[in-house]
């Protein structure tokens, strides 16, 4: 985009958009996040994504086009080279006698579109398309990393000829731009495997021959500094790299095995999306438990689930909350994944004795309002963290448990007085990740109640769907498959939770020592729904699907 922000406000509000106090919270919301203007209105929901094109278009003075709306030819969209098209955010969407209809998301950018018309002799037909628009066309045509690998080693006559470094950055780019969280390079005894974790689940992404594989792995411990010359012990490493004007940390994991080294590379981009609890997909009830936890001056706030599930992510939205100038927020983490503008970050290192429960120490003496503890994993970080939780501190952590209820017999079982527990923690949030139904190819469909008898009990379908016609069928939806999802029918992902509010009533059955299933009917008589009553109610809205719920939630069939 290439206005400016008072310009944009302006537009809005002669658009009658917005008001003025509207966009003046708005502006402090991206100050306080440190988002762009652009990314806190959409945040928001103050203005769509094609409604704010449109406003943008119509000041510029050149037409708008909603490339979501627009199938582009293949032989239209490769007029352009990717590198070129990704640097400048223009893609071409079409061709007619009257030239090159091309996408900009700076319409005004006259040398660049002079070049280009000079290079495919051509005239450029220029048109405004949001960023985010241009980013989403760029992936559905983005080309498979195998065809990618292939047309570079067609350049060489013999693999030892090719260019290592490049295929390792082919990698680690490829990955970034699939929105990958992790890298596998698996040796096998003829070939080793390239696989990416997208959305959770790995995909084949590229395979080479084994001669290759020991040099792909030395290239990546060069770039972390790691001993080339050791193969038969573990090591870790890190490197960031530059990828579209953002850094990406590259978390390195080298174990040796029967075929030869692996490597597991995790990546987190540092410039971070602060997301909001409803981009996380949490229901308007769990919100508002959660900020009234948020809004108390002390206590203790537990986010819960397996590893991947998605709990940075909320611990991150609930400090964005709490970020403010008059609040002082230390947190220690063990690592330190994002950095958050105006929140002091501790990074555990055990080489220097700086332990979760050492760094919790110093932390209380540094007069914090708000502690983040990466985890609670020990008896000595727990007795710690309900003692400053009792003693006016907010403390924020998280655990490895099932579901919220388990985490309060988790704590007891770090040796933490019930008592302790039931006048110290305020609200555990539980959660899970599933796949969102891709927008591109979704479509509705029906099932049967018969059908999902088989994998539901009937009181949870009876409280969730009301089914219709003869056979008694359920209305669903479901991803065809396409180019944009990798014909997997999911594409993003979505969190349901599950958020126990500590009541008189369940502050009781702690203290009484009740087990988890007492406490959690209990929660669920008060008003909690379930990770599966939540899921289901993102199934009904077309947003996931039953069998994405029940794979996460792993329910038995009754």
């Amino acid at each position: 985009m290439n206005i400016s922000d008072e310009i944009l406000q302006k537009l809005m509000i002669q658009s009658h958009v917005a008001t003025e106090a509207e966009l003046k919270a708005v502006v402090e919301f991206a100050k306080s996040a440190g988002v762009p203007l652009v990314d806190a209105l959409l945040e928001k929901n103050v203005i769509t994504d094609t409604n704010l094109g449109k406003l943008i278009a119509e000041h510029l003075g050149v037409p708008f086009v909603n490339l979501a709306d627009v199938t582009i030819p293949e032989s239209v969209y490769r007029v352009i080279p990717d590198k070129f098209a990704k640097v400048h955010k223009i893609i071409p969407f079409a061709r007619d006698e009257g030239g090159l209809k091309v996408a900009a998301a700076n319409p005004s950018d006259t040398p660049v579109f002079a070049a280009l018309e000079k290079k495919i002799r051509q005239k450029i037909i220029v048109h405004y398309a949001t960023e985010h628009d241009i980013h989403n066309a760029l992936q559905l045509h983005r080309r498979e990393l195998q065809s990618v690998f292939a047309d570079l080693m067609k350049r060489f006559k013999r693999e030892d000829e090719a260019p290592i470094s490049t295929i390792v950055d082919l990698l680690l780019h490829s990955a970034v731009d699939e929105t990958a969280s992790d890298i596998h390079i698996e040796p096998g005894e003829a070939d080793s495997l390239v696989r990416f974790r997208i959305d959770g689940i790995l995909h084949d992404v590229l395979n080479f021959s084994k001669t290759m594989h020991s040099q792909v792995v030395s290239r990546i411990k060069v770039l972390a500094n790691l001993r080339t010359d050791e193969h038969s012990a573990p090591q870790d490493g890190k490197v960031r790299i530059k990828h579209d004007e953002q850094s990406v940390d590259i978390r390195i994991s080298i174990i040796p095995m029967v075929e030869g080294e692996k490597v597991v590379m995790r990546l987190l981009v540092s410039h971070f999306k602060l997301f909001s609890f409803a981009d996380l997909g949490m229901e308007e009830a769990a919100i508002n438990k959660i900020n009234a936890a948020l809004h108390r001056s002390y206590g203790m706030i537990l986010s819960t689930g397996p590893t991947g599930s998605g709990k940075t992510t909320s611990i991150y939205a609930m400090l964005k909350i709490l970020n403010v100038r008059d609040k002082n927020i230390t947190t220690i983490e063990d690592p330190v994944e994002y950095r958050i503008k105006g929140v002091n970050q501790i990074q555990v290192n055990t080489k220097t004795n700086l332990t979760f429960a050492n760094g919790l120490r110093s932390i209380l003496r540094q007069d914090p309002n708000i502690i983040f503890v990466g985890e609670i994993r020990d008896p000595e970080t727990a007795g710690i963290a309900i003692n400053a939780a009792l003693t006016g501190h907010l403390v924020v952590s998280t655990l490895h448990t099932n579901d919220a209820a388990t985490s309060l017999p988790r704590l007891t079982d770090m040796h933490v007085e019930p008592f302790l527990v039931a006048s110290s923690v305020s609200l555990i949030v539980a959660q899970r990740l599933v796949r969102k139904i891709c927008d591109y190819c979704r479509v509705s469909t029906t099932i049967t109640e018969a059908e999902l008898q088989k994998n539901l009990p009937a009181t949870i379908i009876s409280k969730h769907y009301i089914p219709t016609g003869v056979n008694k069928e359920i209305r669903v939806y479901k991803g065809q498959g396409c180019k944009n999802c990798r014909f997997t029918g999911y594409a993003g992902r979505v969190g349901i939770f599950e958020v126990l509010e500590i009541t008189k009533e369940i502050r009781k059955l702690i203290t009484e020592r009740k087990d988890s299933d007492v406490i959690a009917q209990q929660a669920i008589t008060e008003g909690m729904l379930t990770m599966l009553d939540d899921g289901l109610i993102k199934v009904s809205k077309g947003v996931t699907t039953i069998e994405e719920i029940l794979r996460v939630t792993r329910v038995e069939t009754l």
